[in-house]
């Protein structure tokens, strides 16, 4: 009879590579901590460190990753490529420029308003600015009458203080799509809420 085997998930317990030396200058409550219960359990079982981010959990190389990341791969046997990267791909390749849904929706929006509307970053989690800005260019050379782009800046997912950074690179792609301009810009802290504040 086969033994039981259990995948236990620790969302935020990383491995530190500075050890106990570096734990307390960084902060690493993990390390700090009393865990006799955790060093018993690496002590007498098998255990491995996986890589978290970048390519290996099919991101883009360099882009850290998150939770649901984590867990889209967790048990796949195979890199689980994750939507920013295939869009990365598709823009890189010219497979959005020519995608059947979104040529359809554009002729739809021949003659009439477009609106675009998105967090504006390059933090990867929910979206990237890269993105919209293909999104900016495929529709600039369709028939879309006027399009609008409403911006909603990050915070979160990069400094709180980055989105005036996006903002200019959005105004200057904005700038050389004649049809095109920014229509609106607000904080994902109002615009995205789940907290109901």
């Amino acid at each position: 009879m086969p033994s039981p085997i259990l995948l236990l998930i620790r969302d935020g317990w990383g491995i530190n590579p500075a050890g106990r030396a570096g734990a307390e200058k960084q902060g690493d409550a993990t390390l700090l901590a009393k865990t006799p219960v955790h060093d018993r359990l690496y002590q007498k079982y098998p255990w491995a460190r996986l890589e978290p981010s970048g390519l290996k959990v099919g991101l883009p190389e360099g882009q850290m990753g998150n939770s649901e990341v984590g867990h889209l791969n967790l048990g796949a046997g195979r890199v689980v490529y994750q939507e920013l990267t295939r869009i990365n791909l598709a823009i890189g390749q010219g497979a959005l420029a020519t995608d059947k849904i979104l040529q359809e929706a554009l002729a739809a929006a021949a003659g009439r308003r477009l609106h675009f509307i998105g967090l504006v970053s390059d933090g990867g989690v929910h979206s990237h600015l890269d993105h919209l800005l293909a999104l900016l260019r495929i529709a600039g050379q369709q028939r879309s009458s006027e399009i609008f782009v409403h911006a909603i800046t990050d915070g979160r997912d990069v400094s709180p203080t980055s989105g005036r950074d996006f903002v200019r690179i959005l105004e200057k792609a904005v700038a050389q799509t004649p049809q095109a301009r920014l229509a609106t810009v607000i904080g994902r802290y109002y615009a995205m809420d789940r907290d109901k504040r």
